[in-house]
């Protein structure tokens, strides 16, 4: 019997950038049959948690999550529901948080990228960069400007995490073909890193399904949401017990 599950849209994105639902189960068998054969040739390995992890939040700003920002928004409500989720968990366990946006700045001097994305922002624009609000950055959690797809590319990320002792990065938000998929690219030689698969999207589909599946074989552990949670919410009982212990 096919697997009805297989021809179900995603929770997240934009509905003129999804799938013909024709095309979505039989491209998600074909991936789930090209997963296979990387396994067989020796990819998609398991890094695992390590004793210090730090969670991550790429991008939550209202440039992204607001739907009615259709150069670069689209509706990540299930995700940034998801990465809140974590954040709850994290927050309890006591791990460090980082957060990054845009670093607009029109003084900037042009590069040949900017043809192929025009920002084109109008007077006031610029507070779409603002995290969303429904994410509550609190002190003493980082907020990184970038400039750049990855959050480590001209940022002191590594060094931050580095001071910490930070052994595993939890990566999540949006989107998935582009921050996303170059933060764990160039996290994946220093820390060991893990996406919770809910807690990342973005507007397409395609370019969605494609690159988790490229993180899932070479760059990170692609895990489901509960799993990531019971680790975290594990952790932060760790942590009460050492509290309670200390006093």
């Amino acid at each position: 019997m096919p697997d009805q599950s297989n021809a179900n849209p995603l929770s997240f994105g934009s509905e003129d950038l999804q799938l013909p639902d024709e095309l979505r189960a039989p491209l998600r068998a074909h991936l789930d049959a090209l997963r296979e054969r990387y396994v067989q040739r020796g990819w998609a390995g398991t890094v695992g948690f390590g004793q210090r992890p730090a969670l991550i939040v790429i991008d939550l700003a209202l440039w992204w999550t607001d739907p009615r920002e259709l150069r670069q928004g689209s509706n990540v409500d299930s995700v940034v529901n998801a990465v809140c989720r974590l954040l709850d968990a994290a927050r309890a366990a006591k791990m460090p948080i980082f957060f990054t946006t845009w670093h607009w700045d029109p003084s900037m001097p042009p590069s040949p990228h900017d043809r192929k994305v025009v920002l084109d922002l109008k007077p006031g624009e610029e507070r779409l960069f603002e995290l969303d609000p429904r994410v509550g950055r609190r002190d003493g959690e980082r907020l990184i400007r970038k400039s750049y797809a990855s959050a480590f590319k001209g940022t002191n990320l590594n060094e931050n995490l580095t001071a910490l002792g930070v052994d595993t990065l939890i990566v999540t938000g949006v989107s998935t073909s582009h921050c996303v998929y170059a933060t764990c690219r160039d996290a994946t030689d220093s820390f060991r890193v893990i996406v919770p698969r809910e807690a990342v999207g973005e507007r397409c589909e395609i370019m969605h399904e494609v690159n988790l599946l490229d993180i899932e074989l070479d760059l990170a552990d692609v895990m489901q949401l509960e799993s990531v949670l019971n680790f975290v919410e594990k952790l932060g009982g760790e942590h009460a017990a050492q509290s309670a212990t200390a006093r």
